[in-house]
């Protein structure tokens, strides 16, 4: 159970508590995460979580990313269930080269694997999240129907109760997924994936590296991370593909797939934010079904 006083405590104090240092300063106004600084100079990142299981579910995300050295995180310096400690990260421009090796490192993350489908991190709740949207981590062998049943007619349903899509809308999806076996493409391994990798949630470093963060760690299809990468654009695109394919190449015909998996951040983004996405996830899935 967490602490009421812990509840309501300001980032300053939780970066104190979960780190055993004094907080020198915190920059004003900066909500959640917040910046604040250590003593000793150094800066980090404060992050509350008030969904249950919020923190714990992006933690364990974090950890599991890092475990398989490719793509590099931020560290976790501290965590419970309310608030979240990490590294904070000093960031720099774009450049192609810096693109061109996220690419293969991306390539080695999802190499890592998962144990299966739907596979939450090591610790992490099944009941997990996507930025605010709740997204459930459950076991599935065969990836067509788990993305269906898991990954796009529960925000279906999610966006017919918020009112962003109609009822009689809700067609085109059921008759995409029951057409999923065809359109996936070849069957392949789990993979681990950063699950919600817009490139908000890219950090071009400084140092010329890549770092992500906000993961919605699970195991799934890989290009799934691709196509949203791509759904909201990422500085110098071409390299980041051309250098994950030069690591591993997708299956022929991926290009022609992308709008399938982007269904799934469309229909969240739906949920939460409103009809426009609800509107470009019915002109994905009918694109889909005209293929």
């Amino acid at each position: 159970m967490v602490d009421r006083d812990e509840a309501y405590e300001d980032p300053g104090r939780a970066a104190s508590r979960l780190t055993g240092r004094p907080v020198t300063g915190a920059r004003a106004g900066s909500g959640s995460p917040a910046e604040v600084t250590l003593d000793g100079g150094a800066r980090v990142m404060v992050k509350r979580g008030d969904a249950p299981g919020a923190i714990r579910a992006e933690v364990a995300g974090l950890h599991w990313l890092a475990a398989a050295d490719a793509v590099r995180v931020p560290a976790v310096l501290g965590h419970d269930e309310r608030w979240m400690v990490t590294e904070r990260v000093p960031t720099g421009r774009p450049d192609p080269a810096a693109a061109l090796r996220f690419g293969r490192s991306l390539a080695a993350l999802h190499a890592a694997g998962a144990p299966h489908l739907g596979a939450a991190p090591p610790d992490g709740p099944e009941d997990a999240f996507i930025g605010l949207a709740s997204m459930r981590n459950t076991p599935g062998r065969d990836w067509p129907h788990w993305y269906a049943e898991h990954r796009v007619l529960p925000y279906v349903r999610g966006a017919v109760d918020r009112g962003t899509l109609r009822a009689d809308e809700t067609a085109v999806f059921e008759q995409v997924c029951a057409r999923l076996p065809d359109l996936a493409g070849p069957a392949e391994p789990p993979a681990r994936l950063h699950g919600d990798l817009w490139n908000g949630n890219v950090l071009w470093g400084a140092d010329g590296e890549v770092r992500l963060i906000d993961p919605a760690a699970h195991g799934g299809h890989r290009e799934t991370d691709l196509a949203m990468l791509q759904l909201f654009g990422c500085p110098h695109l071409d390299r980041v593909l051309a250098g994950y394919e030069d690591a591993a190449p997708l299956a022929p015909g991926w290009q022609d797939r992308v709008g399938v998996h982007q269904l799934f951040p469309l229909l969240v983004h739906a949920v939460l934010f409103g009809r426009g996405y609800a509107e470009q996830a019915l002109t994905a899935a009918r694109s889909a079904l005209a293929a």
